[in-house]
Protein backbone atom coordinates (compact mmCIF):
# COMPACT_ATOMS: atom_id res chain seq x y z
CA UNK A 1 0.00 0.00 0.00
CA UNK A 2 1.40 3.41 -0.95
CA UNK A 3 2.36 6.03 1.70
CA UNK A 4 -0.55 8.33 0.89
CA UNK A 5 -3.19 5.68 1.46
CA UNK A 6 -1.42 4.51 4.61
CA UNK A 7 -1.52 8.02 5.99
CA UNK A 8 -5.22 8.28 5.23
CA UNK A 9 -5.90 4.98 6.96
CA UNK A 10 -3.97 6.10 10.04
CA UNK A 11 -6.00 9.30 10.21
CA UNK A 12 -9.29 7.44 9.94
CA UNK A 13 -8.36 4.63 12.30
CA UNK A 14 -9.33 5.86 15.79
CA UNK A 15 -13.05 6.32 15.17
CA UNK A 16 -13.50 2.93 13.54
CA UNK A 17 -11.32 1.01 15.95
CA UNK A 18 -12.83 2.53 19.07
CA UNK A 19 -16.19 1.20 18.00
CA UNK A 20 -14.59 -2.18 17.52
CA UNK A 21 -13.00 -2.11 20.94
CA UNK A 22 -16.11 -1.20 22.85
CA UNK A 23 -18.42 -3.39 20.84
CA UNK A 24 -16.21 -6.42 20.91
CA UNK A 25 -13.92 -4.64 24.20
CA UNK A 26 -17.01 -5.98 24.35
CA UNK A 27 -25.48 -11.03 25.62
CA UNK A 28 -31.44 -15.60 28.32
CA UNK A 29 -36.37 -18.71 29.07
CA UNK A 30 -39.69 -17.65 27.80
CA UNK A 31 -40.39 -14.04 26.95
CA UNK A 32 -43.20 -12.01 28.38
CA UNK A 33 -46.30 -11.04 26.48
CA UNK A 34 -46.53 -7.89 24.43
CA UNK A 35 -47.18 -4.90 26.69
CA UNK A 36 -48.60 -1.68 25.37
CA UNK A 37 -45.67 0.45 24.18
CA UNK A 38 -46.46 3.44 26.41
CA UNK A 39 -47.73 1.43 29.35
CA UNK A 40 -44.38 -0.37 29.39
CA UNK A 41 -42.82 2.67 31.02
CA UNK A 42 -45.83 3.68 33.05
CA UNK A 43 -46.65 0.37 34.75
CA UNK A 44 -43.56 -1.51 35.85
CA UNK A 45 -43.66 -5.25 36.33
CA UNK A 46 -43.16 -6.47 39.89
CA UNK A 47 -39.73 -7.75 40.84
CA UNK A 48 -39.43 -11.48 41.38
CA UNK A 49 -36.18 -11.08 43.33
CA UNK A 50 -35.97 -8.16 45.72
CA UNK A 51 -32.53 -8.43 47.36
CA UNK A 52 -30.84 -5.09 46.80
CA UNK A 53 -33.66 -3.92 44.55
CA UNK A 54 -34.61 -0.26 44.29
CA UNK A 55 -37.65 0.84 46.27
CA UNK A 56 -40.42 3.08 45.07
CA UNK A 57 -40.45 5.79 43.78
CA UNK A 58 -37.50 4.57 41.68
CA UNK A 59 -39.26 1.43 40.46
CA UNK A 60 -42.41 3.37 39.48
CA UNK A 61 -40.73 6.21 37.60
CA UNK A 62 -41.76 6.92 34.03
CA UNK A 63 -38.97 7.46 31.54
CA UNK A 64 -39.17 10.59 29.40
CA UNK A 65 -38.08 9.26 26.02
CA UNK A 66 -36.94 11.94 23.59
CA UNK A 67 -34.92 12.32 20.42
CA UNK A 68 -31.30 11.48 21.17
CA UNK A 69 -28.68 14.23 21.32
CA UNK A 70 -25.27 13.93 19.74
CA UNK A 71 -22.78 11.80 21.68
CA UNK A 72 -20.90 13.58 24.42
CA UNK A 73 -17.11 13.66 24.54
CA UNK A 74 -17.20 11.49 27.66
CA UNK A 75 -19.00 8.80 25.65
CA UNK A 76 -17.09 9.04 22.38
CA UNK A 77 -13.71 10.71 21.98
CA UNK A 78 -14.41 11.00 18.24
CA UNK A 79 -17.92 12.38 18.62
CA UNK A 80 -18.75 14.07 15.33
CA UNK A 81 -21.74 16.00 16.61
CA UNK A 82 -24.29 13.74 14.91
CA UNK A 83 -27.19 12.16 16.82
CA UNK A 84 -27.85 8.47 16.08
CA UNK A 85 -30.95 8.92 13.89
CA UNK A 86 -34.72 8.85 14.00
CA UNK A 87 -35.04 5.20 15.05
CA UNK A 88 -33.43 5.97 18.40
CA UNK A 89 -34.77 7.64 21.51
CA UNK A 90 -32.99 8.45 24.76
CA UNK A 91 -33.97 8.85 28.39
CA UNK A 92 -32.39 9.12 31.83
CA UNK A 93 -33.13 6.56 34.55
CA UNK A 94 -32.84 7.87 38.12
CA UNK A 95 -31.21 5.37 40.50
CA UNK A 96 -29.96 5.56 44.08
CA UNK A 97 -26.28 6.44 44.20
CA UNK A 98 -26.04 4.11 47.21
CA UNK A 99 -28.62 1.32 47.27
CA UNK A 100 -28.06 0.95 51.02
CA UNK A 101 -29.31 4.52 51.46
CA UNK A 102 -31.79 5.10 48.62
CA UNK A 103 -33.26 8.17 50.34
CA UNK A 104 -30.04 10.12 49.80
CA UNK A 105 -28.22 11.03 46.58
CA UNK A 106 -29.27 9.76 43.16
CA UNK A 107 -27.45 9.22 39.88
CA UNK A 108 -28.75 9.46 36.31
CA UNK A 109 -28.25 6.44 34.02
CA UNK A 110 -28.32 7.43 30.33
CA UNK A 111 -30.33 4.99 28.20
CA UNK A 112 -31.08 4.49 24.51
CA UNK A 113 -33.54 2.28 22.64
CA UNK A 114 -34.96 1.42 19.23
CA UNK A 115 -38.43 -0.13 19.19
CA UNK A 116 -39.05 -3.63 17.84
CA UNK A 117 -40.01 -3.61 14.18
CA UNK A 118 -42.63 -6.37 14.59
CA UNK A 119 -44.67 -5.04 17.49
CA UNK A 120 -47.31 -7.74 17.08
CA UNK A 121 -44.74 -10.37 18.08
CA UNK A 122 -42.63 -8.29 20.46
CA UNK A 123 -40.99 -10.27 23.28
CA UNK A 124 -39.79 -7.31 25.34
CA UNK A 125 -36.57 -5.35 25.75
CA UNK A 126 -33.12 -6.78 25.01
CA UNK A 127 -30.55 -4.95 27.13
CA UNK A 128 -26.94 -4.77 25.88
CA UNK A 129 -23.68 -4.14 27.66
CA UNK A 130 -20.72 -4.00 25.28
CA UNK A 131 -17.92 -4.27 27.80
CA UNK A 132 -14.97 -2.28 28.97
CA UNK A 133 -15.85 -1.75 31.72
CA UNK A 134 -16.13 1.81 30.48
CA UNK A 135 -17.72 1.41 27.06
CA UNK A 136 -20.70 3.62 26.28
CA UNK A 137 -23.75 1.60 25.28
CA UNK A 138 -25.55 4.77 24.22
CA UNK A 139 -23.05 5.33 21.41
CA UNK A 140 -22.11 1.72 20.63
CA UNK A 141 -25.56 0.18 20.12
CA UNK A 142 -26.64 2.53 17.30
CA UNK A 143 -23.25 2.16 15.63
CA UNK A 144 -23.63 -1.62 15.47
CA UNK A 145 -27.40 -1.84 15.19
CA UNK A 146 -27.27 -3.50 11.76
CA UNK A 147 -25.60 -6.52 13.38
CA UNK A 148 -28.65 -6.94 15.61
CA UNK A 149 -31.38 -6.17 13.07
CA UNK A 150 -32.75 -9.73 13.23
CA UNK A 151 -33.07 -9.46 17.00
CA UNK A 152 -34.79 -6.10 16.66
CA UNK A 153 -37.72 -7.72 14.89
CA UNK A 154 -39.04 -8.94 18.26
CA UNK A 155 -37.10 -6.92 20.81
CA UNK A 156 -36.72 -3.29 21.66
CA UNK A 157 -32.94 -2.91 21.51
CA UNK A 158 -31.81 -1.12 24.68
CA UNK A 159 -28.45 -0.08 26.03
CA UNK A 160 -27.07 2.37 28.56
CA UNK A 161 -24.02 4.11 29.93
CA UNK A 162 -23.36 2.36 33.26
CA UNK A 163 -22.80 4.56 36.28
CA UNK A 164 -19.42 6.24 36.02
CA UNK A 165 -19.38 5.87 32.22
CA UNK A 166 -19.97 8.46 29.53
CA UNK A 167 -23.13 10.48 30.09
CA UNK A 168 -23.83 8.70 33.41
CA UNK A 169 -21.38 10.78 35.45
CA UNK A 170 -18.38 9.57 33.45
CA UNK A 171 -15.24 9.39 35.60
CA UNK A 172 -12.73 12.21 35.13
CA UNK A 173 -9.18 12.01 36.51
CA UNK A 174 -6.71 14.13 34.53
CA UNK A 175 -6.76 16.78 31.81
CA UNK A 176 -6.29 15.75 28.18
CA UNK A 177 -2.73 17.12 28.19
CA UNK A 178 -1.94 15.23 31.39
CA UNK A 179 -3.40 12.04 29.92
CA UNK A 180 -1.18 12.36 26.84
CA UNK A 181 1.85 12.29 29.11
CA UNK A 182 0.41 9.56 31.36
CA UNK A 183 -0.30 7.10 28.55
CA UNK A 184 3.01 7.77 26.77
CA UNK A 185 5.18 7.22 29.86
CA UNK A 186 7.25 4.11 30.51
CA UNK A 187 4.97 1.42 31.99
CA UNK A 188 7.63 -1.29 32.43
CA UNK A 189 10.29 0.03 34.82
CA UNK A 190 13.68 -1.65 35.02
CA UNK A 191 15.38 0.52 37.67
CA UNK A 192 14.46 1.73 41.15
CA UNK A 193 14.12 5.30 39.86
CA UNK A 194 11.74 4.16 37.11
CA UNK A 195 9.72 2.16 39.63
CA UNK A 196 9.38 5.28 41.78
CA UNK A 197 8.31 7.33 38.75
CA UNK A 198 5.65 4.76 37.87
CA UNK A 199 4.33 4.70 41.43
CA UNK A 200 4.24 8.49 41.52
CA UNK A 201 2.28 8.63 38.24
CA UNK A 202 -0.25 6.09 39.50
CA UNK A 203 -0.65 8.05 42.73
CA UNK A 204 -1.16 11.31 40.81
CA UNK A 205 -3.77 9.64 38.61
CA UNK A 206 -5.65 8.22 41.60
CA UNK A 207 -5.55 11.60 43.34
CA UNK A 208 -6.97 13.25 40.23
CA UNK A 209 -9.82 10.72 40.17
CA UNK A 210 -10.53 11.48 43.83
CA UNK A 211 -10.55 15.24 43.24
CA UNK A 212 -12.78 15.15 40.16
CA UNK A 213 -15.01 12.11 40.75
CA UNK A 214 -14.45 11.08 44.36
CA UNK A 215 -18.12 11.28 45.35
CA UNK A 216 -19.15 8.43 43.07
CA UNK A 217 -16.01 6.24 43.09
CA UNK A 218 -17.30 3.91 45.87
CA UNK A 219 -20.55 3.30 43.97
CA UNK A 220 -19.50 2.49 40.38
CA UNK A 221 -18.87 -1.24 40.89
CA UNK A 222 -20.53 -4.09 39.07
CA UNK A 223 -22.96 -4.94 41.87
CA UNK A 224 -24.53 -1.50 41.66
CA UNK A 225 -24.60 -1.66 37.87
CA UNK A 226 -26.46 -4.99 38.13
CA UNK A 227 -28.98 -3.39 40.51
CA UNK A 228 -29.40 -0.58 38.00
CA UNK A 229 -30.22 -3.17 35.34
CA UNK A 230 -32.94 -4.70 37.49
CA UNK A 231 -34.37 -1.25 38.09
CA UNK A 232 -34.20 -0.75 34.32
CA UNK A 233 -36.08 -4.01 33.80
CA UNK A 234 -38.88 -2.90 36.09
CA UNK A 235 -39.20 0.57 34.60
CA UNK A 236 -39.18 -0.84 31.07
CA UNK A 237 -42.11 -3.05 32.08
CA UNK A 238 -40.39 -6.42 31.63
CA UNK A 239 -41.10 -9.35 33.94
CA UNK A 240 -37.72 -10.84 33.00
CA UNK A 241 -34.42 -9.25 31.95
CA UNK A 242 -33.42 -10.36 28.45
CA UNK A 243 -29.74 -9.57 28.12
CA UNK A 244 -26.81 -9.61 25.70
CA UNK A 245 -23.47 -9.11 27.45
CA UNK A 246 -20.11 -8.89 25.69
CA UNK A 247 -16.66 -9.01 27.32
CA UNK A 248 -16.95 -7.29 30.73
CA UNK A 249 -20.69 -7.36 30.03
CA UNK A 250 -20.51 -11.11 30.71
CA UNK A 251 -19.25 -10.46 34.23
CA UNK A 252 -22.01 -7.92 34.74
CA UNK A 253 -24.55 -10.46 33.46
CA UNK A 254 -23.19 -13.15 35.79
CA UNK A 255 -23.40 -10.85 38.81
CA UNK A 256 -26.95 -9.88 37.82
CA UNK A 257 -27.93 -13.56 37.59
CA UNK A 258 -26.48 -14.17 41.05
CA UNK A 259 -28.38 -11.26 42.60
CA UNK A 260 -31.65 -11.78 40.73
CA UNK A 261 -31.75 -15.40 39.46
CA UNK A 262 -35.54 -15.54 39.12
CA UNK A 263 -35.51 -12.36 37.03
CA UNK A 264 -33.24 -13.80 34.30
CA UNK A 265 -34.95 -14.19 30.95
CA UNK A 266 -33.06 -15.10 27.80
CA UNK A 267 -29.44 -14.12 28.37
CA UNK A 268 -26.37 -14.55 26.19
CA UNK A 269 -22.79 -14.01 27.39
CA UNK A 270 -20.26 -13.59 24.56
CA UNK A 271 -16.45 -13.14 24.93
CA UNK A 272 -16.58 -14.40 28.47
CA UNK A 273 -14.68 -13.12 31.49
CA UNK A 274 -13.47 -15.85 33.86
CA UNK A 275 -15.30 -15.09 37.13
CA UNK A 276 -13.10 -17.42 39.18
CA UNK A 277 -9.85 -15.55 38.44
CA UNK A 278 -8.32 -12.92 40.68
CA UNK A 279 -6.48 -9.97 39.08
CA UNK A 280 -3.15 -11.80 38.86
CA UNK A 281 -4.74 -14.84 37.23
CA UNK A 282 -6.76 -12.64 34.89
CA UNK A 283 -3.73 -10.62 33.85
CA UNK A 284 -1.70 -13.78 33.20
CA UNK A 285 -4.52 -15.27 31.15
CA UNK A 286 -4.92 -12.09 29.15
CA UNK A 287 -1.18 -11.90 28.49
CA UNK A 288 -1.40 -15.45 27.18
CA UNK A 289 -4.49 -14.61 25.17
CA UNK A 290 -2.85 -11.71 23.38
CA UNK A 291 0.29 -13.77 22.80
CA UNK A 292 -1.84 -16.53 21.26
CA UNK A 293 -3.66 -14.03 19.06
CA UNK A 294 -0.35 -12.52 17.96
CA UNK A 295 0.91 -15.97 16.99
CA UNK A 296 -2.31 -16.70 15.10
CA UNK A 297 -1.97 -13.39 13.27
CA UNK A 298 1.64 -14.10 12.27
CA UNK A 299 0.74 -17.60 11.02
CA UNK A 300 -2.17 -16.30 8.94
CA UNK A 301 -0.17 -13.35 7.65
CA UNK A 302 2.69 -15.59 6.56
CA UNK A 303 0.35 -17.56 4.30
CA UNK A 304 -0.51 -14.52 2.20
CA UNK A 305 2.42 -12.10 2.50
CA UNK A 306 6.21 -11.99 2.63
CA UNK A 307 6.09 -8.80 4.67
CA UNK A 308 4.89 -10.13 8.03
CA UNK A 309 6.59 -9.15 11.29
CA UNK A 310 8.09 -11.82 13.51
CA UNK A 311 7.85 -11.90 17.30
CA UNK A 312 11.57 -11.13 17.48
CA UNK A 313 11.05 -8.14 15.21
CA UNK A 314 8.22 -6.81 17.37
CA UNK A 315 10.09 -7.24 20.65
CA UNK A 316 13.14 -5.61 19.10
CA UNK A 317 11.05 -2.65 17.95
CA UNK A 318 9.55 -2.24 21.42
CA UNK A 319 12.99 -2.37 23.03
CA UNK A 320 14.23 0.37 20.69
CA UNK A 321 11.16 2.51 21.34
CA UNK A 322 11.80 2.34 25.08
CA UNK A 323 15.19 3.96 24.47
CA UNK A 324 14.20 6.28 21.64
CA UNK A 325 10.58 7.03 20.61
CA UNK A 326 9.86 7.87 16.97
CA UNK A 327 7.65 10.58 15.43
CA UNK A 328 3.95 9.78 15.37
CA UNK A 329 2.73 12.94 13.66
CA UNK A 330 1.35 16.26 14.87
CA UNK A 331 4.25 16.78 17.25
CA UNK A 332 3.69 13.54 19.18
CA UNK A 333 5.96 10.53 19.57
CA UNK A 334 5.28 6.80 19.48
CA UNK A 335 6.65 5.39 22.73
CA UNK A 336 7.07 1.78 23.77
CA UNK A 337 3.93 1.97 25.93
CA UNK A 338 1.75 3.44 23.19
CA UNK A 339 3.08 0.97 20.63
CA UNK A 340 2.34 -2.00 22.88
CA UNK A 341 -1.21 -0.77 23.37
CA UNK A 342 -1.54 -0.29 19.62
CA UNK A 343 -0.35 -3.83 18.89
CA UNK A 344 -2.83 -5.21 21.42
CA UNK A 345 -5.63 -3.12 19.92
CA UNK A 346 -4.96 -4.54 16.45
CA UNK A 347 -5.52 -8.08 17.75
CA UNK A 348 -9.14 -7.51 18.78
CA UNK A 349 -10.31 -8.41 15.27
CA UNK A 350 -8.92 -9.96 12.10
CA UNK A 351 -10.26 -6.87 10.34
CA UNK A 352 -7.38 -4.92 11.92
CA UNK A 353 -4.53 -7.31 11.24
CA UNK A 354 -3.49 -5.33 8.15
CA UNK A 355 -2.99 -2.29 10.37
CA UNK A 356 -0.53 -4.26 12.47
CA UNK A 357 1.46 -5.38 9.43
CA UNK A 358 1.64 -1.84 8.07
CA UNK A 359 2.14 -0.24 11.45
CA UNK A 360 5.15 -2.37 12.35
CA UNK A 361 6.71 -1.89 8.91
CA UNK A 362 6.23 1.87 9.10
CA UNK A 363 7.61 2.03 12.64
CA UNK A 364 10.71 0.13 11.52
CA UNK A 365 11.17 2.93 9.00
CA UNK A 366 10.72 5.67 11.59
CA UNK A 367 7.01 6.44 11.05
CA UNK A 368 4.85 5.77 14.12
CA UNK A 369 1.51 7.12 12.87
CA UNK A 370 -0.42 3.86 12.52
CA UNK A 371 0.68 2.28 15.80
CA UNK A 372 0.12 5.59 17.59
CA UNK A 373 -3.41 5.80 16.17
CA UNK A 374 -4.08 2.28 17.42
CA UNK A 375 -2.62 3.11 20.82
CA UNK A 376 -4.80 6.22 21.03
CA UNK A 377 -7.82 4.11 20.26
CA UNK A 378 -7.02 1.76 23.13
CA UNK A 379 -6.84 4.79 25.44
CA UNK A 380 -10.02 6.48 24.21
CA UNK A 381 -8.22 9.46 22.62
CA UNK A 382 -9.93 11.29 19.77
CA UNK A 383 -8.22 12.78 16.74
CA UNK A 384 -8.54 16.24 18.30
CA UNK A 385 -6.71 15.17 21.46
CA UNK A 386 -9.85 14.82 23.60
CA UNK A 387 -10.33 11.71 25.72
CA UNK A 388 -13.52 9.84 26.51
CA UNK A 389 -14.13 8.41 29.98
CA UNK A 390 -13.33 4.90 28.67
CA UNK A 391 -10.08 4.17 30.51
CA UNK A 392 -10.87 6.21 33.62
CA UNK A 393 -14.17 4.38 33.97
CA UNK A 394 -12.46 1.03 33.41
CA UNK A 395 -10.01 1.80 36.20
CA UNK A 396 -12.74 3.02 38.56
CA UNK A 397 -15.03 0.01 38.06
CA UNK A 398 -12.15 -2.46 38.37
CA UNK A 399 -10.93 -0.88 41.61
CA UNK A 400 -14.46 -0.68 43.04
CA UNK A 401 -14.89 -4.40 42.31
CA UNK A 402 -11.60 -6.00 43.34
CA UNK A 403 -10.22 -5.63 46.87
CA UNK A 404 -6.65 -6.67 45.98
CA UNK A 405 -4.01 -3.93 46.17
CA UNK A 406 -0.62 -5.05 44.86
CA UNK A 407 2.88 -3.76 45.58
CA UNK A 408 6.03 -3.49 43.49
CA UNK A 409 7.33 -6.55 45.35
CA UNK A 410 4.21 -8.51 44.31
CA UNK A 411 4.83 -7.60 40.67
CA UNK A 412 8.51 -8.53 40.84
CA UNK A 413 7.65 -11.97 42.26
CA UNK A 414 5.41 -12.67 39.27
CA UNK A 415 7.38 -10.86 36.54
CA UNK A 416 9.27 -13.91 35.25
CA UNK A 417 6.05 -15.92 34.94
CA UNK A 418 4.43 -13.09 32.99
CA UNK A 419 7.43 -12.88 30.62
CA UNK A 420 7.33 -16.64 30.02
CA UNK A 421 3.62 -16.39 29.27
CA UNK A 422 4.12 -13.53 26.81
CA UNK A 423 7.46 -12.10 25.66
CA UNK A 424 5.56 -9.21 24.03
CA UNK A 425 2.85 -8.34 26.55
CA UNK A 426 3.99 -9.98 29.80
CA UNK A 427 5.85 -7.08 31.39
CA UNK A 428 3.04 -4.66 30.65
CA UNK A 429 0.38 -6.93 32.07
CA UNK A 430 2.45 -7.57 35.19
CA UNK A 431 2.98 -3.89 35.99
CA UNK A 432 -0.69 -3.15 35.28
CA UNK A 433 -1.44 -4.94 38.57
CA UNK A 434 -0.57 -1.66 40.31
CA UNK A 435 -3.55 0.14 38.78
CA UNK A 436 -5.61 0.00 42.01
CA UNK A 437 -2.74 0.61 44.44
CA UNK A 438 -3.57 3.73 46.45
CA UNK A 439 -7.05 3.94 44.93
CA UNK A 440 -9.35 6.24 46.97
CA UNK A 441 -12.15 3.65 47.29
CA UNK A 442 -12.19 0.09 48.59
CA UNK A 443 -12.91 -2.95 46.43
CA UNK A 444 -15.83 -5.30 47.08
CA UNK A 445 -14.57 -8.82 46.40
CA UNK A 446 -11.66 -11.14 45.70
CA UNK A 447 -13.61 -12.64 42.77
CA UNK A 448 -17.26 -12.08 41.84
CA UNK A 449 -19.96 -14.57 42.82
CA UNK A 450 -21.98 -15.54 39.75
CA UNK A 451 -23.71 -18.65 41.09
CA UNK A 452 -27.30 -18.41 39.91
CA UNK A 453 -29.29 -21.40 41.19
CA UNK A 454 -32.84 -21.23 39.88
CA UNK A 455 -32.06 -18.97 36.92
CA UNK A 456 -33.20 -19.75 33.40
CA UNK A 457 -30.57 -21.18 31.00
CA UNK A 458 -27.86 -18.68 30.09
CA UNK A 459 -26.00 -19.21 26.81
CA UNK A 460 -22.23 -18.81 27.32
CA UNK A 461 -20.23 -18.39 24.09
CA UNK A 462 -16.44 -18.78 24.09
CA UNK A 463 -14.07 -18.04 21.19
CA UNK A 464 -10.91 -20.18 20.97
CA UNK A 465 -8.82 -17.32 19.54
CA UNK A 466 -10.07 -14.52 21.77
CA UNK A 467 -7.13 -12.34 22.95
CA UNK A 468 -8.85 -10.25 25.63
CA UNK A 469 -11.12 -12.84 27.26
CA UNK A 470 -9.39 -16.19 26.74
CA UNK A 471 -11.51 -19.15 25.74
CA UNK A 472 -11.15 -20.96 29.07
CA UNK A 473 -13.23 -18.25 30.74
CA UNK A 474 -16.41 -19.48 29.06
CA UNK A 475 -16.09 -22.92 30.65
CA UNK A 476 -15.41 -21.38 34.05
CA UNK A 477 -18.42 -19.07 33.73
CA UNK A 478 -20.74 -21.94 32.76
CA UNK A 479 -19.49 -23.94 35.75
CA UNK A 480 -19.84 -21.05 38.19
CA UNK A 481 -23.36 -20.19 37.02
CA UNK A 482 -24.37 -23.68 38.04
CA UNK A 483 -25.72 -26.91 36.63
CA UNK A 484 -28.69 -26.35 34.36
CA UNK A 485 -27.97 -22.61 34.12
CA UNK A 486 -24.73 -22.14 32.19
CA UNK A 487 -24.98 -23.62 28.67
CA UNK A 488 -21.55 -23.56 27.05
CA UNK A 489 -21.00 -23.10 23.33
CA UNK A 490 -17.70 -22.83 21.42
CA UNK A 491 -16.73 -20.79 18.38
CA UNK A 492 -13.45 -21.89 16.77
CA UNK A 493 -12.33 -18.54 15.44
CA UNK A 494 -10.31 -15.36 15.94
CA UNK A 495 -11.00 -11.98 17.47
CA UNK A 496 -12.79 -10.72 20.55
CA UNK A 497 -16.32 -12.12 20.60
CA UNK A 498 -18.25 -14.54 18.42
CA UNK A 499 -21.68 -13.13 17.47
CA UNK A 500 -20.24 -10.30 15.37
CA UNK A 501 -17.57 -12.51 13.78
CA UNK A 502 -19.71 -13.22 10.74
CA UNK A 503 -19.98 -16.92 11.57
CA UNK A 504 -23.40 -18.11 10.42
CA UNK A 505 -23.54 -20.99 12.91
CA UNK A 506 -22.99 -18.72 15.91
CA UNK A 507 -25.47 -16.14 14.71
CA UNK A 508 -28.24 -18.61 13.89
CA UNK A 509 -27.81 -20.42 17.23
CA UNK A 510 -27.90 -17.22 19.28
CA UNK A 511 -30.82 -15.83 17.25
CA UNK A 512 -32.81 -19.04 17.69
CA UNK A 513 -32.26 -18.88 21.44
CA UNK A 514 -33.15 -15.22 21.86
CA UNK A 515 -36.05 -15.15 19.41
CA UNK A 516 -37.56 -18.62 19.88
CA UNK A 517 -36.18 -19.79 23.24
CA UNK A 518 -34.38 -22.73 21.60
CA UNK A 519 -31.56 -23.73 23.95
CA UNK A 520 -28.69 -25.46 22.08
CA UNK A 521 -27.21 -28.70 23.34
CA UNK A 522 -24.44 -27.99 25.86
CA UNK A 523 -21.02 -28.12 24.22
CA UNK A 524 -22.17 -27.13 20.74
CA UNK A 525 -19.26 -26.13 18.50
CA UNK A 526 -19.30 -23.67 15.59
CA UNK A 527 -16.30 -23.44 13.24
Amino acid sequence: MDPVSRSARAAALPAAALLLLTAATATGCSGGGRPDADAATATPAPAADTAGAAPTPFSTQKLDWKKCPAPSRAEDSNAAGRPPGNDWECATLRAPLDYAHPDKDTIGIAMIRARATDQAHRIGSLVFNFGGPGGSGVTTLPAFADDYSTLRTRYDLVSFDPRGVGRSNGITCLSDKELDAYYAADATPTTKDQEKELQDRIATYADGCRKHSGKILPYVGTTNAARDMDLMRQVLGDAKLHYFGISYGTELGGVYAHLFPRNVGRAVLDAVVDPASDPVQSALAQAGGFQLALGNYMTACGKTSDNCPTEQQITGLLDRLEKKPIPGGEGRDLTQTLATGGIAQSLYSKDFWDYLTEGVEDAENGDGKILLALGDTMNGRGQDGKYSSLQASLNAVTCADFAQRYTVADVQKKAAEFRRTSPVFGDFMAWSLLQCTGWPAKGEWQTPDVSAKGAAPILVVGNTGDPATPYEGAHKMAQELGQGVGVEMTYRGEGHGAYDSGNACVKSTVDAYLLEGTVPAPGKVCS
